[in-house]
């Protein structure tokens, strides 16, 4: 995360403590899944990996898409690879969910966090939301 931030916002010094956005982490692993989508999102980035980025925010905790359909939200259909490396780039995790995306045959693809952070995250979310239906 260091990593992405000093590239696309420069020098970045980050201090623990109890934030607004902190207890908004903190109540999304608590379980409150909509926790993360109050938290206002403001990327740098190509204009590109700004869509990819904004079609990411739109995927429900639990669910999935995979790169061609986020390509194809998008309305670029043939940036699959694009859209890959966009996710790939991106440098708020969890906020902007790039752990949702998921290869076209269904299989966990590459994630920054590690493929085990991954699944974990995926776990979380989908055992939040169906504990959460009425």
């Amino acid at each position: 995360m260091h990593r992405l931030l000093k590239l696309h916002y420069g020098k970045v010094n980050l201090t623990p403590g109890h934030t607004p956005i902190r207890k908004q982490i903190d109540a999304y692993f608590e379980g409150d899944l909509k926790a993360i989508t109050r938290i206002p999102v403001q990327t740098a980035g190509t204009k590109f990996q700004r869509e990819v980025w904004k079609a990411l925010i739109t995927i429900e905790p639990g669910q999935t898409r995979t790169y061609g359909q986020i390509a194809a939200t998008i309305e670029r259909p043939k940036a699959v690879r694009a859209v890959g490396a966009a996710n790939g780039a991106n440098p708020v995790g969890i906020v902007v969910p790039c752990h949702r995306v998921i290869g076209a045959d269904g299989s966990l693809t590459g994630y920054g966090g590690g493929m085990e952070r991954k699944k974990w995250l995926l776990a979380h979310e989908l055992k939040a939301s169906t504990s959460n239906r009425p």
